[in-house]
């Protein structure tokens, strides 16, 4: 198991690491995909190993925030693409009777397309009518675990709750997902968390172009 998602399943059993204001390094878990996930006094990077532990430190990595500190970030991605500093939500699939429906006909939404950015794997999924554009990603995320992704339908009336309890029918009973949510999607975030999702860690991703 990739130690991201070691330390992010260890945290859905309500397990974190010491709070020793460190960072451990990690391999890419994704092909041509960097990131730093920090929790609360410690951090992980996974990085190439074209970047030296000795220039990571220099940028002023720690697990106090420093490891995703923007100048930090940056100056390791070069001119490559930078996405945005995410709340990371953790939950156990529910499984049984899946409430959504492959729906291949939303893999060009602008959210699928965004998934395929920095996972592996995509399946979009929603409901049954065909003018319901509600989408559900699923996918080989961060640190290679199921990572799920939704944007509503807001014609539709689902409630974002709803929507995320439905899509968690699509991953087996008790095992670890995660989901990624902007800190100022406080809809979103909500919905999450009444969903049974608990946030334990922050992540940002970029995919590095170093000269």
């Amino acid at each position: 198991m990739h130690p991201i998602a070691q330390v992010l399943s260890n945290a859905a059993r309500g397990e974190f690491p010491d709070v020793d204001g460190a960072w451990e390094r990690a391999e890419p878990w994704h092909d041509g995909v960097e990131g730093v996930v920090a929790l609360t006094g410690h951090a992980v990077i996974a990085v190439g190993e074209d970047v030296s532990a000795e220039r990571i430190n220099a940028l002023g990595a720690n697990g106090f925030g420093g490891a995703s500190n923007p100048r930090l970030v940056a100056a390791i991605a070069g001119d490559g693409w930078i996405d945005a500093l995410d709340i990371v939500l953790v939950a156990s699939g529910l499984g049984g009777e899946p409430q959504l429906v492959p729906r291949s006909d939303l893999r060009n939404h602008p959210r699928a397309e965004h998934a395929t950015v920095v996972r592996t794997g995509v399946v979009t999924f929603g409901y049954a009518a065909a003018d319901d554009h509600t989408l559900v990603t699923l996918a080989t995320g961060l640190g290679g675990l199921p990572e799920l992704g939704i944007e509503i339908d807001p014609s539709k009336g689902h409630s974002g709750a709803e929507v995320t309890r439905a899509a968690l029918t699509l991953v087996p009973r008790d095992e670890v997902v995660v989901a990624a949510c902007a800190p100022g999607n406080a809809r979103a975030l909500r919905a999450a968390l009444s969903a049974g999702f608990e946030p334990v860690a922050s992540v940002q991703l970029w995919r590095p172009q170093r000269s």
